[in-house]
């Protein structure tokens, strides 16, 4: 704590100040459902905090029902891996959000089945707030887009199959 007592009398006052104090704000988190007090005092200043954990909660006896997604992540999770190697994958350059269009509502830029060109834009990429076109590598048909629109995307991550 910020303060230097000048005598130990005054020193033994100002730990039980100090710890009358915490004890106060401690019971203003819990009576106000607060995280985290802060408060400066002639030049004292104190941070009480706490963590706390959201569990879910149900009524008395019921028990959750095994998780049934597991396996299908891991079954995406495996054909994305399968996609990865595709020869007509195109990966993202960068970590970002893809989006299909150039703002919401418009006309996607490709479409499954559409023909494209090489350099042609297949899709937007909001990285740090900036907007980047993916151009496609190739001349070909789009046989897969691999992302959905607004979905964080990874560095390497599949986002569309060209054939």
């Amino acid at each position: 704590m910020a303060r230097q007592p000048a005598d130990k009398s005054s020193k033994e006052s100002s730990k039980n100040d100090d710890s009358a104090l915490i004890r106060e704000l401690a019971l203003l988190l819990d009576e106000t459902s607060l995280t985290e007090i802060e408060i400066e005092r002639a030049g004292l200043r104190v941070r009480v905090a706490r963590n706390i954990s959201v569990a879910a909660s149900g009524p008395a006896g019921y028990l959750p029902a095994a998780p049934v997604a597991a396996p299908a992540a891991v079954a995406a999770a495996a054909a994305v891996a399968d996609m990865s190697k595709h020869p007509g994958v195109v990966p993202s350059p960068m970590v970002g959000t893809a989006y299909w269009a150039p703002e919401p509502g418009a006309k996607p830029f490709v479409e499954v089945g559409t023909k494209v060109t090489a350099g042609q834009t297949l899709l937007i990429i909001e990285a740090m707030k900036t907007m980047n076109q993916i151009p496609s590598p190739r001349a070909g048909t789009v046989t897969q887009i691999l992302v959905e629109d607004g979905q964080p995307v990874e560095f390497g991550e599949p986002l569309v199959i060209i054939e």
